[in-house]
């Protein structure tokens, strides 16, 4: 069924496609000439096309203005195809104006494409949803025997149904990997699954994959970088550094390693200047390791803005995660609980990083029990 994309009939797909093929590419490639005023015709048409289905024409010549000088174009073929899978007219425009090579496609590329999507992901619309947010994860290759080969190779190491859709909707690209490449950064992480002392090498691989999708479109020398890092900064030893990666470190393993080590000094320096001891920095990062993600300005300003508001530093240290939130809602939300009697420098400040939803709950608690 999948394989029949409109109407459901293996032939009217085969039929279809021969006709709207040479509908749409015989003018256009015996219509022309060598020289370009012969050939605006053959663009025009294009452009108007595209124009007629809602397509941000001026941004599709940017981003890639290549497409417009080819002649095997299928742009209604794209969209019938789309249509049919419940893209709305709206959602192919734009998969065409941010991915003009898109209509560079086959419809029997197209059709075996999406098959393969399919028996990772569980219906026509999440495939659609992931186009939508990232045309490019689905159109940027044609190699349909790559991507076969990837997603027998992912289910064969071990990994989950989930976890390959897991990939597929966050780190699309690694699916356009070379087989080999990702070959590689697997065995690489079973050697080092097994050099620390672990003999689960594919349940290692299946946890770091699920923690940090983006690892397969990574060197292996930057996350063999990074693991040495964590190692040799907080001293860990091969079980805690199993147990750091496999968890909450996992997502720290596709970062720059000089942005890593740089950030972590920052923090270093601006907690040592408030009288924080090297023990208790190293418990506090490692307590919500994701802190290393943020750049020096922000953390400090971040930092300053909640000591300026009477919340003491062990209060921070306590509670990290409160630096996920943006300095605009750490500073408006402070403002409302102090207007309505809220002492930050007494109680829990965990509420600062809480959803809006669940925010907003509690701020209505506290004006009724503290009669405002």
């Amino acid at each position: 069924m999948r394989s029949n994309f409109l109407f459901g009939s293996r032939y009217w797909m085969i039929q279809f496609s021969a006709e709207s093929f040479f509908k749409s590419v015989s003018f256009r490639l015996f219509g022309v000439k060598c020289d370009n005023e012969d050939s605006e015709p053959l663009e025009n048409e294009l452009l108007n096309n595209l124009l007629t289905m809602g397509v941000d024409v001026d941004m599709a010549k940017k981003r890639q203005p290549g497409v417009f000088n080819r002649i095997d174009v299928n742009e209604q073929d794209l969209k019938m195809f789309l249509m049919s899978k419940g893209a709305s007219k709206e959602v192919i425009a734009s998969i065409i104006s941010r991915y003009p090579r898109a209509i560079t496609r086959t419809p029997e590329n197209l059709s075996k494409r999406w098959d393969l999507w399919r028996r990772i992901m569980a219906s026509d619309l999440e495939v659609v949803k992931i186009l939508e947010r990232s045309p490019e994860s689905f159109f940027r290759s044609n190699n349909n025997l790559n991507l076969e080969n990837n997603i027998k190779f992912l289910y064969s190491v071990g990994l989950t149904r989930k976890c390959l859709c897991r990939l597929l909707t966050n780190a699309p690209r690694t699916f356009s990997n070379s087989l080999d490449l990702n070959k590689q950064m697997v065995e690489f992480l079973q050697e080092i699954c097994l050099s620390l002392g672990s003999s689960d090498p594919i349940d290692f691989v299946r946890k770091i994959i699920f923690k940090n999708p983006f690892i397969l479109i990574q060197s292996t020398k930057r996350v063999k970088a990074n693991i040495k890092f964590l190692q040799s900064t907080f001293n860990l030893n091969n079980e805690e550094l199993l147990v750091l990666i496999c968890g909450p470190g996992a997502e720290i393993l596709d970062l720059s390693n000089d942005y890593a080590k740089r950030n972590y000094k920052n923090i270093k320096e601006k907690l040592f200047s408030l009288g924080c001891t090297e023990e208790v920095v190293q418990k506090f990062v490692l307590s919500y390791p994701d802190l290393i993600f943020l750049g020096d300005k922000k953390f400090n300003d971040k930092i300053d803005c909640l000591i300026e508001e009477k919340i003491s530093i062990l209060q921070i240290i306590e509670t990290p995660r409160i630096l996920d939130s943006s300095i605009n809602t750490l500073k408006s939300r402070i403002k409302e609980l102090v207007n309505v009697g809220y002492n930050l420098s007494t109680s829990n400040i965990a509420l600062l990083s809480w959803s809006q939803k669940r925010y907003k709950a509690k701020l209505k608690k506290l004006n009724i029990v503290l009669g405002n």
